[in-house]
């Protein structure tokens, strides 16, 4: 019996050493047949990477586009647009917006590779609304009175059942 706890504890220790990185004590590996390596590896088919055709990218010489849209609500009281067209390179366009003094910005634009971005900029007057005439009311000439009462004495910050009230 004292033997075979003597070689558990030692197959412990031995796992514990090599656990934590102690090398282990003699003979406590058993031994490994050393065995040769083969002596040719079989061939192995080498495979080329797919070839990937590059698609030409399609080129427009002349491209062309036009939209437009208008923005109208009554609720909120936005009211702006913008149209703009492209023929080529050369683009043109404008738009239009009310801004918070009640004029009406206005911007035309023109952009090519010989002149670059160019922007004229022209402000509106907007119709005048009229405004309905808003009832004004006269204050009342006199105001009730408020009765005044004394606050109760309250010492330590208003906590009266504290303490000791000093009184001078």
């Amino acid at each position: 019996m004292a033997f075979k706890f003597a070689v558990f504890a030692a197959i412990v220790a031995v796992a514990n050493a090599v656990a934590i990185g102690y090398p282990a004590p003699l003979g406590a590996y058993p031994a490994v047949a050393k065995v040769a390596a083969p002596l040719a590896y079989p061939a192995v088919a080498k495979v080329a990477a797919p070839v990937v055709a590059k698609v030409a990218e399609e080129y427009d010489p002349n491209p062309q586009y036009s939209y437009s849209y208008h923005i109208a609500d009554a609720l909120t009281g936005d009211n702006k647009e913008q149209q703009e067209s492209r023929s080529g390179d050369v683009v043109t366009g404008s738009y239009s917006l009310v801004e918070p003094d009640g004029t009406r910005r206005v911007v035309e634009y023109t952009a090519d590779p010989v002149n670059g971005f160019n922007a004229v900029v022209h402000r509106e007057p907007l119709a005048v609304k009229a405004v309905a005439p808003v009832a004004k009311f006269a204050a009342p000439l006199a105001y009730p009175a408020v009765a005044k009462v004394a606050a109760p004495y309250a010492p330590y910050g208003g906590y009266p059942a504290y303490g000791k009230a000093i009184l001078g």
